[in-house]
C-alpha cells in the first residue's frame, strides 16, 4: 500500500471495499465466504507538505462478462494522473492477479510505467518496471500492487484482523502486514460515523505512518486514509460518493 511518499503511491492509498461489520471484541477467528460486489468510490485527496494540493481519486470494480473482474483507479490533480488497473479471478475469497498496468503522467515529473503478468499454469510471473524486464518464480498466493489492497479489505470482512502478503512490485517480492487495531467515531462530510481503525505494521523504528478507517454500517466502506510521512507531511483522502452492489 503506502510507500515512501511519492506520485506513484497516490493510488496504493485508496484500499477499499467491505469490512466485517462485527466488533473487535468479538471478532472470528474462522474466515467466512465473501462475495464481490461491483462498486464505483470517489475521493477528495489532499497533500500537506508545505503547500496544499488538492485532487480527484476514482476506485471501479466491475465484473466482465468471462466472470473475471477489472478493478481500477484514476487520480486527476494538478501534480499528475495516474492510471491503475488489474483484471483478475475470484476463487476461494481470494484474489487470482492476471494482468497489472500501472502509467504515471505530469507536468514536472518523469512518467512512468509498470506492467505484471501472471502465468498460473507455468508459475512464471513476468513483466516490466520503467523499462527493465523481470521474470520469476510465481509463489502461491501472490499479488500485485492493487490486489492485495483489496484482498486486504476481503479478509477484514470475513473477520480476519491481522493479514500479510507477499507482494510482486518493481520487479520482486515484498512482505507487507496489516491490522485492525481500534474503533473510532470520526467526522466526514458532516457527519459522525463510526468506523473500524487499521493500520500497515511497520518496523518499530519507523516514522511513516499509515491509517486507514472503514465503515461497517455504510456497507463498510473506505472512508478516510491518511499517511503520515517522517518529515511530518500528510496525505490524506475522504470519500465523497460511493455506490455498491450492481
Amino acid at each position: 500500500m503506502p510507500l515512501k511518499f511519492s506520485l506513484t503511491a497516490l493510488p496504493a492509498l485508496l484500499t477499499g471495499a467491505l469490512l466485517l461489520g462485527a466488533s473487535l471484541a468479538h471478532a472470528s477467528d474462522e474466515q467466512e465466504d465473501v462475495t464481490l460486489q461491483p462498486m464505483k468510490l470517489s475521493y477528495n485527496a489532499s497533500l500537506d507538505k508545505g503547500i496544499s494540493l488538492n485532487g480527484d481519486a476514482r476506485r471501479i470494480l466491475e465484473q466482465r462478462d468471462d466472470g473475471t473482474w477489472h478493478f481500477r483507479t484514476d487520480v486527476d490533480s494538478f501534480v499528475a494522473d495516474i492510471d491503475e488497473s488489474l483484471i483478475f479471478r475470484w476463487e476461494d475469497n481470494q484474489v487470482v492477479p492476471l494482468r497489472y498496468r500501472y502509467k504515471l503522467s505530469g507536468l514536472f515529473i518523469r512518467d512512468r510505467e509498470e506492467a505484471i503478468d501472471f502465468d498460473w499454469e507455468n508459475n512464471v510471473v513476468s513483466g516490466h518496471h520503467e523499462g527493465d524486464k523481470f521474470s520469476m518464480k510465481l509463489e502461491k498466493g501472490a499479488m500485485d500492487p492493487m490486489g492485495y489492497q483489496l484482498q486486504l479489505s476481503q479478509d477484514i470482512k470475513a473477520g480476519k484482523r491481522e493479514m500479510e502478503y507477499r507482494v510482486i512490485d518493481k520487479g520482486d517480492y515484498d512482505t507487507d502486514k496489516f491490522a485492525v487495531v481500534d474503533e473510532e467515531t470520526v467526522r466526514i462530510n458532516g457527519d459522525d460515523i463510526r468506523t473500524l481503525k487499521a493500520e500497515k505494521v511497520r518496523d518499530s523504528d519507523s516514522k511513516r505512518e499509515s491509517l486507514m478507517w472503514f465503515a461497517p454500517e455504510r456497507d463498510y466502506l473506505l472512508i478516510r486514509f491518511l499517511q503520515v510521512e517522517p518529515d511530518g507531511s500528510e496525505y490524506e483522502l475522504t470519500i465523497s460518493d460511493a455506490k455498491v452492489g450492481r
